[in-house]
């Protein structure tokens, strides 16, 4: 794989370990909003320390398309090899490993959800989405469906509005983007980590017109401010490893 030859952004090894699945993401929309650090606390499992910026707790609206989704040496999973997705993450880390928590991931693939979810341990939830990419713009909407406790709506018009980049360290927005795990906790507190490896984010500046989202207020977030810090990237392929307890790597080579 190329993308095994770029390593050098990352902030620790690749493992050691043979990798699982493949996916590539499209028209990816990052929409972050700065939070009290109080407001996520409860959402936040104990096994888990909340990362932040300079002080400052984020959480993100990511919206976008996923494609070529496969297993190692399988061609494409046909029914669900693409379909849209948004996701609603913060930023968490266990010892010096900072990476994802999701909150939600809502996409309209049924077969995705019901695979992602003991697979790799994902709060996958079904929505009846619309996904158009016209000649110089995104429509992405996204509406919970069937029998759910909470209803979430997301709409938006957005694109790219300047030159691609590659965000330096230390930056904001290399904080909110380069992240190569994500956490999740199940039973009796058992805390995984999803080892992830991408190139470096090549990102732009977004304009977005959002009509609806209640995608934050559907886990009671309520942000310090109603403008969010918007990136847009064109396209990513990533390599996705098994998860692991996170008391498992110390005893074992990553």
């Amino acid at each position: 794989m190329d993308a095994l030859r770029d390593v050098e952004h990352r902030p620790w090894p690749i493992p050691a370990r043979r990798w699982v699945m493949t996916q590539t993401w499209h028209n990816l929309l990052f929409a972050h909003w700065p939070v009290n650090s109080e407001d996520l606390q409860s959402l936040i499992p104990s096994t888990l320390q909340l990362d932040t910026y300079e002080g400052q707790a984020w959480v993100g609206v990511i919206a976008f398309r996923l494609s070529k989704i496969r297993l190692r040496g399988l061609p494409e999973m046909p029914l669900v090899s693409r379909f849209p997705e948004v996701n609603v993450r913060t930023y968490v880390k266990v010892g010096d490993k900072p990476g994802v928590l999701f909150l939600s991931l809502d996409t309209d693939n049924t077969l995705a959800v019901a695979l992602a979810r003991p697979w790799f341990r994902l709060p996958y939830i079904p929505a009846c989405m619309s996904f158009k990419q016209g000649k110089d713009r995104v429509h992405f909407k996204s509406r919970r469906c069937g029998r759910i406790i909470r209803d979430a709506r997301f709409e938006a018009d957005y694109c790219p509005c300047g030159p691609a980049y590659y965000a330096p360290p230390c930056t904001l927005e290399s904080w909110l983007t380069e992240r190569y795990c994500y956490y999740s906790v199940g039973r009796h507190g058992r805390t995984y980590r999803c080892e992830i490896h991408h190139p470096q984010w090549r990102l732009q500046e977004a304009r977005a017109n959002i009509t609806e989202n209640t995608m934050l207020l559907s886990h009671g977030i309520c942000p310090a401010r109603d403008e969010p810090h918007l990136l847009y990237s064109h396209r990513m392929e990533a390599l996705i490893w098994a998860l692991r307890r996170t008391t498992d790597y110390g005893r074992q080579n990553t």
